[in-house]
């Protein structure tokens, strides 16, 4: 008779197949829990900065140069242009106001000055020539009024003798009214002599008050062509330092040409070149201040020139006290221009982190310092140093601040030493 012949259940294929099935189920299981944890890299702590995070005095400034100038400078222009022909001094000179620095040549306006004070001085004998004929005419005038006056006086008394004997019929009418006629004639020649000579008096006075303003002026034109001649020699306005001297012997310089400056040596500012993305930051009174020979000395905005010239602008700051000993014109300072009071902020230093996150995150060391995990964070102002912290991190906190430019999406750092 037949014999049942019973199955195995674990057959070397089924255990393949099972074994197979169990690998995959691994493998996917451990993908899947190693790719759902933090994304991890090693990093050499040695390669990497790490700060701390810290609070204490914070002050937003921007670090600006500034060039030490004279307080006060006068540009030396030519008044009038030529040829220089003389230099008295050299520059670097120092000056008193009024001391001649050098002498231009110039013949066109030198010839114009001969002509001019040949002119003045025709004119001048010219009006002595018409004065001494005025006064020959007015001399001949008054003794004309003499004549008059006498025969005047003659005419009169003729007139009242005959008056008188003709009352007494001693003498005829005829005789009487001839002498009375010649009366009244005199007296007509004597009132139109004296218009006469009133009209002379007030003619020549007003030819002579002419002829003395025409001579003013005149010799106010020739005083001012000799002042363009005496501009020839170029002189110290005031009392300083020739600086930026521009002129050589037989070089031409036309009118209103910068010949060089008078630096007053009054004391000094300082001229500062700011970028223009400060400008509405910038004013008056703003404080800076600057280290020179181990001391530190303050300075104070002035004045700001608002024009822009290479996308920077310019401002004036004077010293605030004490001038430092031995500072001189020319001299470049390096100076911290503050664009607020100082306050109490937590901190972190600056660092490569800000191109890579814009200050939204840091990497934050654990506690016991192995690893570092990103942590969000907000951050408010800046100075070259430091960044104010607003929130994310504590005082005592320490971050990594170099660059985080190999990193990718990593989100925790293994720190190895």
């Amino acid at each position: 008779m037949d014999r049942i012949i019973e199955k195995k259940k674990w057959n070397s294929k089924k255990i393949m197949t099972i074994a197979g099935i169990t690998a995959i189920v691994a493998l996917v299981a451990g993908s899947i829990f190693f790719t759902s944890g933090k994304s991890k890299l090693n990093v050499d702590v040695e390669r990497i900065t790490i700060s701390e995070i810290k609070k204490g005095p914070f002050q937003e400034f921007i670090p600006v140069n500034g060039v030490v100038m004279p307080l006060t400078t006068i540009y030396l222009d030519a008044i009038e242009g030529g040829r220089v022909e003389r230099k008295f001094v050299e520059d670097g000179a120092t000056m008193k106001k009024g001391d001649p620095i050098l002498k231009l040549a110039n013949t066109d306006l030198e010839l114009s000055l001969a002509n001019q004070q040949t002119s003045v001085f025709d004119v001048l004998t010219q009006m002595q020539i018409s004065r001494s004929q005025a006064q020959q005419n007015t001399i001949g005038k008054l003794n004309q009024m003499a004549d008059v006056d006498n025969a005047l006086k003659e005419a009169d008394r003729i007139y009242k003798l005959n008056k008188k004997l003709y009352a007494q019929k001693a003498i005829g009418l005829q005789e009487f009214q001839s002498s009375e006629n010649t009366y009244n004639y005199q007296l007509r020649r004597k009132k139109l002599a004296s218009d006469i000579l009133k009209q002379d008096t007030i003619s020549v006075s007003k030819q002579l008050q002419q002829s003395n303003e025409s001579y003013a002026n005149m010799k106010a034109t020739l005083e001012l062509m000799r002042k363009k001649v005496g501009d020839l020699i170029v002189r110290a306005p005031v009392d300083g330092q020739l600086t930026s001297m521009d002129a050589e012997i037989g070089q031409s310089k036309n009118k209103g040409e910068r010949l060089g400056q008078i630096d007053v040596l009054s004391g000094f500012k300082v001229k500062v070149d700011i970028d223009e993305h400060y400008l509405s930051r910038i004013y008056n009174g703003l404080a800076g201040d600057f280290t020179f020979a181990d001391k530190t000395y303050k300075l104070k905005i002035k004045k700001v020139y608002s024009q822009i010239t290479n996308g920077r602008f310019q401002v004036d700051m004077t010293f605030d006290g004490k001038v430092p000993a031995g500072i001189r014109r020319g001299q470049t300072l390096q100076i911290r221009l503050a664009l607020s009071d100082e306050t109490q902020a937590v901190l972190v230093s600056k660092g490569g982190f800000y191109q890579q996150t814009g200050g939204s995150w840091i990497f934050k060391l654990s506690d016991d310092g192995k690893t570092a995990y990103r942590v969000d964070i907000q951050l408010g102002r800046q100075n070259p140093d430091y960044y104010e912290v607003m929130q994310g991190l504590q005082p005592g906190d320490k971050v990594v601040t170099s660059s985080y430019e190999t990193y990718g999406d990593m989100q925790e750092l293994v720190l190895k030493k």
